[in-house]
Order: C-alpha cells, then structure tokens, then sequence
C-alpha cells in the first residue's frame, strides 16, 4: 500500500499541480489543458503534448520519494517506451524556480522537478476507445499483433529458474487473495476462494505448464501493461505507459502479456481480438502456448486486476466507492470463468 508524502512536500505538489493546469505555463501556448490524476502520476495534457507529473509516493514496489528518484524514473520511462513509441517520448524536461520563486518549465532556476514530455496521440485511436465502437477489422488487429510477435521474438530471454518463476505466482496469488478479502470491500469469500484455490492447483499441480515456459527461454523484459487504453492504432501502432518503474514487474511470459491484453478486450466487449492476437504471435514466433496455461494467466490477471481496482476506494471520496467494487466484482467473475476451462 502506498506511503504518502511527509506533509511538507504536499503544498509543493499541489503548487506545481496548479502550475502545471495553467495554459501559460507552457512555452507552446496551448487553448487549455486537460488533468487527470493517477495511483502515482498528475497527467496534463495540452493540444499537441502530453507531461507526467510523478508524486512523491512510496510503495512496496516502487520509491519517488525524492528529486533523483523522480528523475531517474523518468529518464528509464522514456528509454523503455522508446522500444514501442519510439516518436512519442520526447524527453524529460525540468520545472524549476527562478529567483521571485516562481515556477517555469525548463527555466535557468534551481530544479523542483521531472517531468516526462510525450506527443500527444489522438484519442480515437486509441483500442480501449475502439472497442465502445462497431467492431475492429481484423487487418487493424493484425498490424499490431505482428508488431507486438516481433518485439518478443527479437526480444533476448531472461535468466529465471523455473522454481523462482513459479514462486512468483504463489505469492502474488496469496497476496491478492488476502488484500481482496478485506472485509471493508464486501467482496464474496465463496469467489474469491474458488479463484484463489484454481490458480494454487495450477501452480501446485501443475507446475510443467509453467516451468515448461522457462525451459524454452520464453520469459523477456515485457512491456508490463500492456491494455488497450496503451495501444494506439495509428498507420504505424504504437504501445506507451510500459511498466518503468520495477523491472522484475516487467519479467514476463509474452503469453502472460498477450493473455492479459485478450482478457482485458474481453471486458470491454472485444473477446474476438484475443484469438486474432495469438494466431499471429504464433505465427510469428513459431511459439504455441497451451490452452491451460492461457486461462491460468487470463484468471491470474483478472483477480491481480481486481485488486488493483478495489485499491482505487482508498484514493476516492465513498460516492465513488460502488464504481470501484463494482469493477473489481467484474473481473472476480470473469477470472470465475476461466476458472471453470483449466
């Protein structure tokens, strides 16, 4: 769970939060600037650019408690994105303070802060806007699945030992099952402990699907969340909002990865894009996961997703409190149906 700022820091933020919503505060002049407030970010958005703002958060997974931290952060964002949106991470760019103690973008004054500086992609292009829409052709699908199947084939495999990889999944699924089971959620015991016991089995039982994974040198430095609301269909696809700022999070089976991007289109209404992505990753790579092994990761996903989304009541006001249960309760029953094809 996150550790917020010590209280002297959080006036600094919000100072630089209000500078940053301000269009004069940007050299290109914008007409406005849309915010929007993350876990661990403040995004701002102008017509042409987008800036990432990183809060001066602690959590078990993650520190940018300080100044270098934040940066350090930033710089590894732009140089993981580069991989998949090579022309939309620009750089890192600092807001400082000049001598009236005013602050500026990229100023001559003393550094306050890093911010990450992207194009801004159009939001109509975006899958997760794609999918509320009439159904995407499968050419669309294609041209970025291939990308994807040629990222992790050029991709160089991670060393892990099948133990270490299995032991992963054994504490994150003790783990989600503990933070799920808060009685301040009010979320169904019954479910979650058929979820929970499914995924045990696997990992248990049937420990050759995954050490299977390991042997054949499947497991790369991933993108680490890869959701449609991170894929732009533009002429030439792109993928942003990697995971940066933990690597081992990004240590990953791409069918893991794939089967969590199927999973996710599957909420939002697209279960037909998953199949599309696979056939082409397998065609590509030459790599054909078993069933089993993608209804684990598709359960696996949906329950770890669940608890994220359940962690959002602690960051919103009570009004919002049934939106985040809700969504939690979404993806608890659809890991419930992979649940039933292991």
């Amino acid at each position: 769970m996150p550790v917020k700022p010590d209280s002297g820091r959080e006036p600094e933020l919000e100072a630089k939060v209000a500078f940053l919503s301000r269009p004069d505060s940007y050299i290109e002049h914008p007409a406005h600037v849309e915010t929007v407030e993350t876990h661990m970010s403040w995004v701002f958005m102008t017509e042409r650019f987008v800036y990432k703002l990183k809060k001066p958060v602690k959590h078990s997974f993650l520190d940018f408690s300080t100044l270098d931290d934040r940066r350090r952060d930033c710089l590894e964002e732009v140089r993981l994105n580069r991989r998949l949106a090579p022309d939309v991470y620009l750089g890192i760019i600092a807001i400082t303070r000049d001598t009236e103690n005013k602050l500026e973008l990229d100023g001559d004054g003393e550094i306050t802060e890093w911010l990450v500086k992207m194009r801004r992609l159009p939001a109509d292009r975006m899958l997760d806007h794609l999918l509320r829409g009439q159904r995407i052709p499968e050419q669309e699908i294609r041209r970025f699945s291939c990308k994807l199947a040629d990222f992790y084939r050029n991709a160089p495999p991670v060393h892990i030992s099948a133990y270490d990889y299995r032991q992963q999944f054994l504490t994150d699924i003790h783990s989600n099952r503990e933070e799920l089971l808060d009685h301040d959620y009010r979320l169904p015991a019954n479910l979650l402990d058929r979820i929970t016991n499914s995924q045990l089995d696997v990992v248990c039982n049937q420990p050759e699907l995954l050490d299977q994974r390991v042997k054949e040198r499947r497991i790369v430095e991933a993108h680490g969340d890869l959701r449609p609301e991170h894929i732009c269909l533009t002429e030439e696809p792109v993928f942003i909002d990697c995971l940066e700022f933990n690597r081992k999070l990004r240590i990953l089976d791409p069918a893991d990865e794939l089967a969590y991007l199927a999973m996710e289109c599957q909420l939002a209404g697209g279960e037909y894009i998953g199949p599309i992505v696979f056939a082409c990753y397998s065609r590509k790579t030459g790599d054909d996961p078993p069933q089993p092994l993608l209804y684990f990761y598709k359960a696996y996903r949906a329950t770890l997703r669940a608890k994220l989304s359940i962690w959002h009541i602690k960051d919103h006001s009570a009004d919002q409190h049934q939106k985040w249960i809700s969504r939690a309760k979404a993806y608890l029953h659809l890991a419930d149906s992979y649940r039933s094809m292991l």
